[in-house]
C-alpha cells in the first residue's frame, strides 16, 4: 500500500514481487490523478445499456459449450441435430444454447422444411469469433 509521499507500506515493493515470480509492480507506488485523462475518458465512456449488452456477449463467449457450437458455425451452417452429433450432446442441449445464442444476436436460424439450420448472425460475429481466437493462439 502507497502512504502519501509514495513510500511502500508493508516493505518490499517491486524487488519482493519479483522473488516472487510475480513479476513487476502494477499498480501506481504515487497517488496522482491525471485530471484531464480522467475527463476525456469519462466522456468517451459508454451508454449503461451498451456495456450491459456487450457484457452478455462476452459472457455468452465465456462458455465451451457455446464456444464449440460459434467455432462449429463458423465454419459451415449446420442443423441442430448435425450439432448435437458433432457435440455429442441431445439436440435438446444444444438448442438451449442456441436459443441463448440467438436471443444475443449471435446465431441465426433458417428454416428448410421441416429442419432448422443454425449460422453466426452476420459478419461483425465471425470477425468477433476470429478475432477472439487468432488472439487466443497468438503467443509473443
Amino acid at each position: 500500500m502507497v502512504e502519501s509521499g509514495g513510500r511502500m507500506r508493508g516493505g518490499g515493493g517491486t524487488r519482493a514481487l519479483a522473488r516472487a515470480g510475480q513479476g513487476p509492480q502494477e499498480t501506481c507506488q504515487v497517488h496522482s490523478v491525471h485530471e484531464e485523462e480522467v475527463e476525456a475518458a469519462r466522456r468517451a465512456m459508454l451508454p449503461a445499456d451498451v456495456v450491459a449488452e456487450l457484457a452478455q456477449t462476452f459472457s455468452a463467449l465465456g462458455d465451451p459449450t457455446r464456444v464449440r457450437i460459434l467455432h462449429a458455425l463458423s465454419e459451415r451452417e449446420l442443423c441442430v441435430c448435425d450439432l448435437a452429433a458433432l457435440l455429442e450432446m441431445t439436440p435438446s442441449a444444444v438448442s438451449h444454447q442456441l436459443r441463448l445464442l440467438r436471443h444475443l444476436r449471435l446465431v441465426r436460424p433458417r428454416k428448410s422444411g421441416r429442419v432448422v439450420y443454425y449460422a453466426l448472425d452476420d459478419d461483425h460475429v465471425v470477425d468477433l469469433f476470429r478475432r477472439g481466437l487468432e488472439h487466443v493462439r497468438h503467443r509473443p
